[in-house]
């Protein structure tokens, strides 16, 4: 053991007795015969814990825990008290001492105390880390990217964290949606609470009003005890809404209702709840869209909207490629125990030329694939997925039949080029349009002219 205890006393045999049953434990301990003198040894020397009498010349007990509070207030104090005194050792408390003894000292009472004492160190220390950690892996100055695109992310970040706005992040999927409402969490005032997460399009249909909303024991066939609601869980906390698109359509008034009165109703009780949560919500779609199409609430959707947050592409941030393979490189490396150093020109091209349409997500894959692979210093294309190399390989080629008129190849060209970019918007064609430099309504009509889809797959469901 390494904590170092001041036994403050001023009767000899009870200092000497004390020092003996610690020392025997591990402990170094060190003595003092009053509160000036132990004082004093403070001044030069960091102690872990002081246990002191009250009742001592020059300096009592209760005023050397006062300094020590000033002075030195992480070291702990243990008051050594008479049963006569109880409420001195009350008063002392109160003041700062984390636990008394009661005279005549029964020993193995006093180390159990000493050992919960330090237990309760360690774990207030480790928690202190954890918070330390999670705050350094969500600080946004850590979200990889230098792009301008990004720049704007960490600015928004920045200005809404501290609030208790409801935030919208918007983005396709893999563009690291969670780890920017987590970012936002753990740099606002909510950081100590907890920070949940509700995939709204992963809960099935019948049991999202209870997921969301908790229910009461025989609300259904199945509800065997009360459950809280993920809006109960996170209370003082953030929420984080994931895919909200998905969320049925009858039940987004009983959330814009829960926003609104700051309470909840759980399935089968009669009685709200009152709920203090930040509410993030995350979509890959284009909700004005979904509005339109009265697929969502108009007036949830603007609820939610106060402050948006658009992440973009990775092909729209290329400039940030480079810095997310070095990040990639160095986790897997440490993971795998590898000594790969980088990618080789050829590697890091063929990344930069490829379209991205899993976004960063796909790339933390592709560069542990290839980590996997290599067993040279430097990742090379042969490393890296066929199909990522053949993509690459013939994203700028453009084949044009000696046999097509001029006509027809500038079809053919416009036709890629269109359902190139509708790839990177597939649930957003007003972004797709504005990108082209053209209205909604001349897309579409280039769309219907090369009989390019108007659905996604989903949407054809």
């Amino acid at each position: 053991m390494n904590e170092r205890i001041l036994v403050v006393d001023d009767e000899e045999i009870i200092r000497d007795s004390i020092g003996y049953i610690l020392e025997k434990e591990g402990y170094k301990v060190s003595k003092a015969a009053n509160g000036a003198v132990a004082y004093e040894m403070l001044s030069r020397t960091e102690f872990d814990l002081v246990i002191t009498d009250i009742e001592m010349p020059q300096l009592r007990g209760i005023e050397l825990l006062e300094k020590i509070s000033v002075r030195s207030p992480q070291t702990f104090v243990i008051i050594i008290t008479a049963y006569a005194s109880i409420e001195t050792a009350i008063e002392a408390l109160r003041k700062g001492a984390f636990d008394y003894i009661l005279k005549p000292i029964e020993f193995d009472d006093m180390l159990l105390r000493v050992k919960k004492l330090f237990e309760h160190r360690a774990l207030a220390q480790e928690n202190v880390m954890l918070r330390k950690e999670l705050n350094r892996q969500y600080d946004f100055h850590h979200i990889i990217g230098h792009s301008a695109a990004m720049k704007k992310v960490f600015e928004t970040i920045e200005k809404v964290a501290p609030s208790d706005g409801t935030v919208m992040i918007t983005g396709a999927s893999g563009t690291g949606k969670e780890l920017v409402a987590r970012a936002i969490h753990y740099n606002s005032k909510r950081s100590r609470n907890r920070f949940a997460a509700i995939n709204c399009g992963a809960i099935v249909e019948t049991l999202f009003e209870s997921e969301l909303f908790g229910h009461k024991k025989g609300a259904f066939t199945g509800a065997v005890a009360d459950k809280d609601g993920m809006l109960k869980v996170a209370e003082g906390g953030t929420l984080l809404l994931d895919e909200i698109s998905e969320m049925p359509f009858q039940l987004q008034v009983k959330l814009l209702r829960a926003l609104e009165q700051k309470e909840i109703t759980p399935v089968g009780s009669n009685d709200p709840i009152v709920i203090d949560v930040r509410i993030i919500a995350a979509t890959n779609r284009n909700l004005r869209e979904e509005v339109a199409h009265n697929r969502f609430r108009e007036d949830l959707f603007y609820r939610l909207n106060i402050v948006d947050i658009h992440l973009p592409r990775l092909a729209e941030r290329e400039d940030d490629i480079p810095l997310l393979v070095s990040h990639f490189i160095e986790v897997f490396r440490k993971q795998m125990g590898k000594n790969v150093k980088g990618l080789t020109n050829r590697a890091m091209d063929m990344l930069m030329r490829y379209a991205w349409p899993g976004q960063v997500r796909e790339l933390q894959n592709v560069i542990e694939r290839a980590m996997i692979f290599c067993s040279d210093e430097y990742i090379d294309e042969t490393h890296l997925p066929a199909d990522l190399q053949q993509s690459s390989s013939s994203s700028n080629a453009f084949s044009i039949p000696s046999s097509m008129t001029f006509k027809d190849a500038v079809h053919q060209f416009e036709r890629q080029l269109i359902e190139k970019k509708l790839a990177h918007y597939p649930h957003d064609k007003e972004a797709a349009a504005k990108e082209f430099g053209m209205s909604l309504s001349t897309l579409y009509r280039k769309m219907e002219e090369y009989k390019i889809s108007l659905h996604t797959p989903k949407e054809r469901s």
